[in-house]
């Protein structure tokens, strides 16, 4: 997997972009929890609330077939939260980005620049 960048943060949670041909997001709580249940109820919150907005503005945004949400943590015993739009044409669909590619493919999505644009300010307007 390809590395990550900051797109936004606090003192409990940040959320990271994923390289990848779909929409990736990512988002970590800022102290190494290994469980949801180690999580105190005000960062759950948060990354309820978070993870809430991304599949939101994702959906509004991109259009795509299914926002898959996953939360492993096995190779990183880190809480977070991979948010991401799938599309029939992308590499993996229907499988999930771990699986077994399908097909090779180039999505024609939107700018992601503008998506992150709207998506700082729609967290901006409630953090």
């Amino acid at each position: 997997m390809a590395a990550s960048k900051l797109l936004w943060e606090n003192a409990l949670v940040r959320i990271e972009v994923e390289e990848s041909e779909i929409p990736w997001y990512k988002i970590f709580t800022q102290h190494p929890y290994k469980e949801m249940s180690e999580v105190p109820s005000k960062t759950k919150e948060l990354l309820y609330e978070l993870l809430d907005t991304i599949e939101r503005e994702m959906l509004s945004y991109y259009r795509p077939a299914k926002i898959n949400i996953a939360s492993f943590g096995n190779y990183l015993p880190h809480v977070h939260w991979h948010i991401m739009a799938r599309f029939e044409e992308d590499s993996y669909f229907p499988e999930p980005m771990w699986g077994k590619k399908q097909r090779e493919s180039k999505l024609l999505l939107p700018p992601k620049e503008l998506f992150e644009s709207q998506l700082l300010i729609s967290i901006a307007l409630k953090y």
